[in-house]
């Protein structure tokens, strides 16, 4: 089981992204379900419609009615992600990767992620692993 970030689904999505190739590599060795949480997708949407159209959001729709990701609501979440926000604030974490972080605490820890500012630096307090395929 691994939980997603932002920028793992939209490397996924985008052919032309440095990490698709490897993101899809992951992907495809995963055993167990691909966790997408919730509270990422408003701002995963935002970047797919912007940069890359409606048809690219809708096959990623399409993907996730058809059961591709498991979305996790996480509102048992929010005092978790409440505490990583406080503790971060130098970085500072918001509430999205905030959300992703304490998703994965709760399923296993692992994180696909090409985020290089804010995951390491949590991953260093051993609550999660950062999965990158590089």
């Amino acid at each position: 089981m691994i939980t997603l970030d932002t920028s793992a689904i939209y490397s996924h999505l985008n052919r032309s992204d440095e990490h698709h190739a490897t993101t899809n590599t992951v992907l495809a060795t995963e055993r167990g379900p691909l966790v997408v949480p919730v509270s990422i997708l408003s701002e995963l949407a935002y970047l797919v419609e912007t940069r890359h159209g409606q048809a690219v959001l809708n096959q990623f729709l399409e993907d996730i009615d058809e059961g591709a990701y498991f979305l996790d609501c996480g509102e048992q979440d929010i005092p978790r992600i409440r505490q990583l926000v406080s503790r971060y604030s130098d970085l500072p974490l918001g509430f999205a990767d905030a959300a992703v972080i304490a998703c994965s605490e709760r399923r296993g820890g692992r994180v696909l992620t090409y985020d290089r500012r804010h995951f390491p630096v949590v991953a260093r307090e051993g609550t999660i692993t950062v999965v990158t395929g590089d």
